[in-house]
């Protein structure tokens, strides 16, 4: 795995040239200040003599404004530049986020990857200027510093080089701790962003169950051990910083008692004691600088490792995927209003399905939920999956729409293994409407295009009076553009489903799974809606895990699915006749479950 500093100098490396820019004026700013001890040495020396030349004031006045300024300019560069390599980490990891393998996704917390984006990145922020500061400028004006000191009095140089000796040692001891403290830090704060997240996603469960106080101590205990990690990281931060600046008052205090013998002694004179000491307060706050960019660097090197674990995680890869995820022209185009935009694809033919002796789980070590299942689905009509809860009918999906892949077997698409399709162009084919209908934040335009960008206000009309959800949207306060609030909060659970149904419809999909997409929608709604996939079925191959009865009665064919397996394909009369477990749930209409 790349090293925590090596993942930190990969975010520097694309703003070299403005990290170079701002750390040369601050350079610059620095070196111009190295001159105004000497500057008042020399206007000391003048009123030593009895007189006062002018020069070297205002000398010593333009050094001082000259210096502020460039230095001031060069710390908005370095503040600039750290804005572009957070900006920068932010997007390298929107852009991974969203192609991570759903597997990854499921075994990471949501909310520790939206902290990771968040909290993570504004440490990059945070640390860069003072770090590369402290890194270049502070160690060459430091050096620069002890030169001139040097030059002054090689006394008082070597009580000063035992103070940076002291301050060295402290730093290489504290700086470990402080990056280790760090990084428990951000996890611990990871770890409250997924609780909140758990929360959230959950408002209204918890507040039918009671359990507000419940979860409130449970984020509490979050938030607490992340106050714990904070603290600590804090006192170590502190130590360092404590310690360097009580080492600096000492040397102050010793250079002044030993500089003052040495005046009275008569080996140096006032002015080169005064300037001395000028040289001292200068120094002081670039030792400081020098351990708190120390610090800053382990603080930022902690945060890149934790954004490099997200860069490391395992990726689809979209192959052929066009912008803006529309079905890259080939072929002709086949407009059919009924199912879709009206946008070129390759092959407009219903899509063939099959299965060849699939096994999977979901994870190693975890009970197999698919046994060896077999069965195909010729192109075109309505086949209807059922069987009891667990028995692997929504995997199948999943399966097909390579959210996972299976342990053995093929899983077919046109009789060409769904792992040799680009999966961009896999998923072009297929519209898939979930168990749970996810609605986004957002309009319901935004909602409805999602995929299908370009499918025009008559497509979008269209979509919708096939779903019934063309009277709901009159009444909508903004027609398409009203919001529909968090998790499509607005709508209910019935039109939650019509607009995956009318979304999934816009994408021209040749195969059209839908899993239970009609559970929360009222009788007249339901048959509707029925007839309506019906007639889709007509023109592409739609696949439905049904839990009604009236559901599957009309399919053209029906898989009983039974512990992971395949147990009979039929008809609904051939199975009525010929299966007691499809009997006994048709009799029963308990036809539920995943």
């Amino acid at each position: 795995m790349t090293s925590a500093p090596h993942s930190l100098f990969g975010h520097l490396r694309p703003q070299r040239g403005r990290l170079a820019a701002g750390v040369l004026l601050c350079l610059l700013g620095s070196v111009m200040g190295l001159a105004q001890p000497l500057a008042a040495k020399q206007v000391m020396d003048d009123m030593g003599r009895g007189g006062l030349a002018y020069g070297p004031v205002i000398t010593l006045s333009v050094l001082v404004v000259a210096g502020g300024c460039i230095a001031g300019l060069g710390h908005y560069v370095l503040d600039r530049s750290a804005e572009s390599v957070v900006c920068t980490a932010r997007r390298r990891l929107i852009d991974r986020l969203l192609v991570l393998r759903v597997p990854v996704v499921e075994r990471t917390e949501p909310g520790d990857l939206i902290s990771r984006v968040t909290s993570d990145t504004a440490l990059l922020r945070q640390s860069v200027p003072q770090a590369v500061s402290a890194a270049i400028t502070g160690t060459l004006i430091t050096l620069a510093t002890v030169v001139m000191m040097g030059l002054l009095d090689a006394v008082l140089l070597g009580v000063t080089l035992g103070v940076i000796a002291f301050t060295g040692i402290v730093v290489a001891v504290v700086a470990p701790r402080i990056g280790r403290a760090t990084r428990q830090t951000q996890e611990a704060v990871g770890r409250m962003g997924a609780a909140l997240e758990r929360a959230l996603g959950a408002f209204r469960t918890i507040k039918a169950s009671g359990a507000e106080r419940q979860e409130t101590r449970a984020l509490y205990r979050a938030v607490e051990r992340a106050r714990r990690t904070g603290v600590r990281a804090a006192a170590w931060d502190s130590l360092s910083t404590t310690l360097s600046a009580v080492v600096v008052q000492v040397c102050f205090l010793v250079v002044l008692g030993v500089g003052g013998a040495r005046v009275t002694s008569g080996a140096i004179g006032v002015s080169t004691l005064v300037a001395f000491l000028l040289y001292l307060f200068a120094l002081a706050p670039r030792i400081g600088q020098l351990v708190e960019g120390v610090a800053q660097f382990q603080i930022g090197s902690a945060a890149a490792a934790r954004i490099r674990e997200v860069e490391d995680l395992e990726i689809e890869l979209l192959e052929d995927q066009s912008p803006e995820g529309e079905t890259p022209d080939a072929g002709d185009t086949l407009h059919d209003p009924a199912v879709g935009t009206g946008r070129p694809r390759a092959d407009p033919l219903p899509a063939r399905v099959a299965f060849r002796d699939v096994r999977f789980a979901y994870r190693p070590g975890l009970p197999q939920v698919h046994h060896r299942v077999s069965f195909t689905v010729p192109g075109g009509g309505l086949t209807a999956f059922v069987g009891p809860s667990g028995t692997g009918k929504t995997t199948v999906f999943s399966l097909i729409e390579r959210f996972y892949d299976p342990d053995a077997g093929h899983v077919l698409l046109d009789d060409k293994d769904v792992r040799q399709w680009p999966l961009a162009e896999l998923r072009a084919a297929i519209g898939y409407v979930e168990q749970d209908t996810p609605v986004l934040a957002g309009t319901l335009r935004e909602n409805l295009t999602l995929g299908s960008v370009n499918a025009t206000e008559e497509e979008l009309r269209h979509a919708l009076r096939l779903v019934r959800l063309d009277a709901v949207t009159d009444r909508l306060p903004r027609g398409l553009d009203t919001d529909v609030g968090h998790r499509g909060s607005r709508l209910s659970g019935g039109e939650r489903q019509r607009v995956a149904i009318a979304r999934a419809l816009l994408r021209r999909p040749r195969l059209l799974l839908l899993d239970e997409a009609t559970s929360q929608l009222d009788a007249a709604n339901e048959a509707a809606l029925r007839d309506t996939i019906t007639d889709v079925a007509g023109r592409i191959t739609v696949l439905v895990v049904a839990h009604r009865l009236s559901t599957v009665s009309t399919a053209d064919r029906i898989v009983v699915m039974d512990a992971g397996r395949v147990r009979a394909v039929g008809t609904h009369a051939e199975l009525l006749e010929a299966d007691a477990l499809y009997r006994e749930l048709a009799t029963t209409q308990l036809l539920n479950g995943r």
